[in-house]
């Protein structure tokens, strides 16, 4: 079973397609290949990103002072 990437990781490769796509002038195979993988890349940080917004709750003072936890929106 594949390990799970970090989305640090992931930024980490879109970077580095974006920098080759930026410092040369690849081939059109090249650069059609760097693009695809950069929407991938792009793709599993939204996803990862729409997780941890799921995740996230803030905390609210209600009327009476306790504290009580609500979904983020």
């Amino acid at each position: 079973m594949a390990e799970k990437k970090k989305f640090e990781q992931i930024m980490a490769e879109l970077t580095q397609v974006v920098e080759e796509l930026e410092q040369g002038q690849p081939d059109l195979d090249r650069a059609l290949s760097l693009f695809e993988q950069g929407v991938k890349l792009t793709k599993e940080c939204q996803k990862i990103l729409d997780q941890a917004e799921q995740k996230v709750t803030r905390l609210v003072q209600a009327e009476d002072g306790e504290i009580e936890e609500k979904p983020f929106s």
